[in-house]
């Protein structure tokens, strides 16, 4: 079956790159970051949309719920991305935010041939995933058709779950078809259909806002500090020392006794400083507020 490009907006030629072949290197630099900084614009109407995403990422999460990436090529890539960043970040199951691409683990590095174009696929990934009701299913695709993608959201909805999309084209299937659709239109690549700039750009940004906003609303942020962070290497270590100092405003002798206490858990560590409390207590307290630093110190 053959597809129509000229009905995709990611597909249709920049007037203002035409002769970017013919401009010297900072000329078509210039060019390149002038049409990226369309990109946040772009996205700011879909605010509302995002935000009702994050707070049904969150409920589900609260309820043992996971969120799902589904993509392919660029877009599959970044939903990987987002995912694999979570856990370090945010202290998450490595199981609670899923990336999967449409070829499978090879396809991370390198093209799989039609891999995009298999719809079954799109809904085993799921299967093999054991997906249900309680999950949310986000499907990213620049053009808002990829066939892999529509046939996790088919089997998504089919099992009742909330299915959402972030696309660069409002007008393609996906959109059509999703509870929440998320299509900052960011208009013709710099190279023609070269998908992985702006609309990879906004993309990435729209998955930021996902999982961040679903994570502070997790208390898995106090103030703006990332209170969840994993101590996997020597700079992180050192985060973590600073993240104590930084939300109790005690010394670094302090912020390391109570994190030596408490087996290196920076919201745990807190707790204990500004609440005077001992590790056990400051554990026993966070689990009786869900893990947030606010609501424990207001007891």
């Amino acid at each position: 079956m053959s597809i129509d490009l000229s009905k995709l907006l990611t597909e249709r030629r920049n007037a203002n790159s035409t002769n970017i072949d013919t401009l010297s290197t900072e000329e078509m630099l210039t060019v390149i970051n002038k049409e990226d900084q369309l990109v946040a614009h772009a996205i700011t109407p879909y605010i509302p949309q995002i935000a009702q995403l994050v707070d049904a990422v969150a409920a589900a999460f609260q309820k043992g719920g996971r969120l799902i990436y589904s993509g392919a090529g660029t877009s599959g890539r970044l939903g990987i991305l987002d995912a694999s960043e979570c856990p370090p970040t945010f202290g998450t199951r490595p199981e609670q935010v899923v990336g999967l691409i449409a070829g499978g683990h090879k396809a991370i590095l390198s093209a799989v041939e039609n891999s995009e174009d298999n719809v079954a696929q799109g809904a085993e990934d799921l299967k093999a995933l054991n997906f249900t009701a309680n999950d949310i299913l986000v499907g990213i695709a620049a053009s808002g058709r990829t066939p892999y993608v529509l046939g996790a959201m088919d089997y998504a909805k089919q099992l009742g779950a909330l299915v959402a999309i972030v696309s660069c084209n409002p007008q393609g299937e996906m959109a059509q078809r999703a509870d929440i659709a998320i299509t900052p239109a960011v208009g013709p690549e710099v190279v023609t259909g070269s998908t992985r700039l702006k609309a990879g750009t906004a993309q990435k940004l729209v998955l930021n806002m996902i999982t961040t906003g679903a994570m502070i609303k997790s208390g898995k942020v106090y103030s703006n500090l990332m209170v969840d962070v994993e101590a996997t290497n020597a700079k992180l270590i050192e985060r973590q020392v600073s993240i104590v100092m930084e939300a109790t405003e005690c010394d670094r002798s302090t912020a390391q006794t109570a994190l030596n206490a408490c087996g290196s858990h920076c919201k745990t560590a807190i707790v204990m400083v500004l609440a005077n409390l001992s590790a056990e207590e400051a554990k026993t307290l966070l689990a009786d507020n869900q893990g947030f630093i606010r609501q424990a110190l207001q007891k």
